[in-house]
Formats: structure tokens, sequence, C-alpha cells
């Protein structure tokens, strides 16, 4: 790593349990008076919403709580409607990636219908007019980057299409580990996996630096040891403010790097086949890693050892299979799905699958190169 470039955001965050309780003081600073709040059905029906409007009262002018996965292109238009009428002037995002990614979405097209021109950043300084305020509730790691995804529906075919801009990466970030004590089962391992592909994704991204390097090794340490103890037991504090520790290590990482094919598949496969991003995770992630072990091996060694993996006297090859082996045990452990057959893909599918997911700028980032869409088949193939 003798050249890189790096981007950094300006961004407050807030961590630790009952970090919430200081948002109130948080928007005095920045002078943020009208706020409309994404967030979904299942944070407001078990009263997460409520306490949020409860310690926001008047500053809280609309609320949109019934944001999809995936973030569909209608719901923008529906929460940018609702924000226009009630002018506010910034986005709350609560809950996980879909949540989040809908506040960065009205962000941008709010921004766009003011101004009446495009309102994408030209500089990595450039400031939004509607900045977004992002309140995690699960492991997902939006809450930390300039990305977000949109699906959008034409023809019949559902695509999801990702947009990277610095307005968009949240200018203020609250992570309350107390938040999390709710989360399923199945929503800590799929979105604690989620984070931790983020990590492997960042230490071989073709763009990665020093300071994504260090992060995503810590985050691989505190994700590993953290998310089999919040599956156990999803009231234990401890575990969880570790385990959201590693998604906030994990989502900044990711932040300055470019994603690869892992996340190229995962998106194609949410956006267009419908998987939940966080089961598309589970499934693509070993076969990702194996697809580029030969020119990642040296980049991925270091997640080996923080996962406790002995690296003396062993070839790095070797090191990251025995960590691609783990890493599927863990999933089979915490009852996540392993084959995209059990998610609803069918195999005829996989074809065009491959083709959408060649054309991502993410697969085409991918540090072995892929040039056709036979490869991206096999990869499909196999994890079928």
């Amino acid at each position: 790593m003798n050249e890189f470039r790096y981007t950094s955001y300006a961004q407050e965050i807030i961590f630790g349990p009952g970090s919430l309780a200081r948002l109130v003081d948080a928007l005095e600073r920045f002078h943020w008076q009208r706020l409309l709040l994404c967030s979904t059905g299942t944070l407001q029906r078990d009263g997460t919403i409520a306490s949020l409007e409860q310690a926001l009262e008047q500053r809280l002018v609309a609320v949109y709580a019934h944001v999809q996965p995936h973030v569909p292109d209608f719901q923008v238009v529906e929460a940018t409607v609702l924000a226009g009428e009630n002018e506010v002037d910034a986005v709350i995002g609560l809950g996980g990636g879909s949540a989040i990614g809908m506040a960065k979405a009205v962000s941008l097209s709010l921004e766009e219908k003011r101004k009446g021109r495009p309102a994408r950043a030209a500089f990595p300084t450039d400031q939004p007019v509607v900045p977004v305020v992002a309140i995690p509730t699960t492991y997902a790691g939006s809450e930390m980057t300039p990305t977000y995804g949109v699906t959008h529906d034409e023809n019949g075919l559902a695509r999801k299409i990702t947009v990277t801009d610095a307005k968009v990466t949240p200018k203020l970030t609250i992570y309350d580990p107390v938040l999390t004590l709710k989360l399923s089962q199945a929503m800590t391992a799929s979105t604690g996996i989620n984070a931790l592909a983020h990590c492997i994704e960042a230490l071989y991204s073709l763009t990665r630096n020093p300071l994504s390097t260090a992060a995503a090794i810590s985050g691989v340490h505190a994700i590993t040891s953290a998310l089999p103890r919040c599956y156990a037991a999803g009231d234990d504090l401890e575990a969880r403010s570790e385990m959201l520790m590693g998604a906030y290590l994990a989502g900044t990482a990711l932040s300055s790097v470019t994603m690869a094919l892992h996340h190229g598949l995962c998106h194609v496969l949410g956006g267009t086949a419908g998987v939940p991003h966080g089961m598309a995770n589970a499934i693509i992630l070993p076969h990702a890693m194996r697809f580029n072990l030969d020119v990642a091996a040296e980049q991925l060694a270091p997640a080996a050892a923080a996962m406790g993996i002995a690296l003396e006297g062993k070839a790095a090859e070797a090191a990251v299979e025995e960590a691609v082996q783990r890493i599927y045990a863990l999933i089979g452990q915490m009852n996540l799905p392993q084959h995209l057959r059990d998610v609803g893909v069918q195999e005829a599918d996989l074809p065009q699958l491959a083709q959408l997911a060649l054309q991502s700028r993410a697969v085409q980032s991918n540090p072995r190169p892929i040039t056709g869409a036979a490869q991206v088949e096999a990869v499909l193939r196999v994890a079928w």
C-alpha cells in the first residue's frame, strides 16, 4: 500500500448506552428545528418511534414510518413530498440500512427540488441543504457511508441503483446500544454478517488505505467476538455495545473505499430477486471470499488473525480458508440461509442476475478481475 487516496467526512458521532438522550442537545448545536423522521412499521409498533416523538416534541414535524426494504423509488417520492410540505431542515433515519437510505435519498431529492438543479457534490467538502441524522438500530453500517440504494421498477424488472455522494453522509449519528436490545435473533445475525462483510471487502478493496484497513481489522475482532453472544443473549448490553462498535468500525472502513463482487451481487439479489440484504450477505460472503482468495490472501490474513486463527507457520491462503470455514459455520449456527434456493431464487434466474451484476461498478472494481458474466454466474451457482 504505497499509494492511496483518502476522503473523510464531517460527522459527529455520539456512542454509548443511553446516548439517544443526547439527541436534542446535538440538534440544538446544529440549529435544526424542523425534522422529518424516516423509519419502519416495526419500530412504530415496538414503541421506539413514540419515545423519539416524545423527546423531539415540536421539532418532529412529520413521520414517514413505513419504509420498505431496498428503498423503493415510489416511497422516495412520497417521503420527499411529505418533507417538502412540512419545510423540513433535516431528515432523521431511524432503523437499519433501508430507513437510513431513505433519509439519504430524501435529502438529495429535496435539495434538487429546492434548488432546481442536481444536488450532487462536486467536492467531498460540499455540504447538504437538508442534512441527514442517523440513528441505527441494526448493524447495517449505512450511518457512516456516503452511499445508498434505490430500487427502480422498469418494465416489470426491479433493479437497485446505488448512489454515492458526500452530501448524504449523515452529519450526526447516534449509536445507542440500548436501541439494539429489541433486535430479533434473525436481524441480529443477518445485519451482523453484513457488518462483517463490510470489513472483509474493505480489506481487499482496490482503493483500501491504512485507516480503512485498521478499522476493518478491529471490526472483524469485535464482530466475531460479540455477534455469537448477541445471538445467544439479546439482552446482553455489553455484547450489544461491542457489536455496535464493530458495526461502526465496519461502516467507517467501507466509507472511504470502493466495494467489490460481494456487495455488487448482494445489491442485485436484493433489488431484483427481493432477497433481504442481510440474508444475501450471509449466503454470498464465503463464496466471494473464496473467489478472491488467490489475489487477496495477504490482505485477508489479518482478518483471520483477528478471529483468533494462528498465522505462524501457515500460508496466508490456508489461514484465510480457515476463516472462511469459521464464518460459514457461524452463519449456519445462527440459522441463516446458506443457499440462494433457500430464499426463493430460481436457478433459471441466475444468468440474468449475473448479467445485471456484471454492470455493477462494485463488480467491476473486484480485486480479481471479472471480464464476463460467466465468472459471476459461476459464483451464483456455487451459492445456489
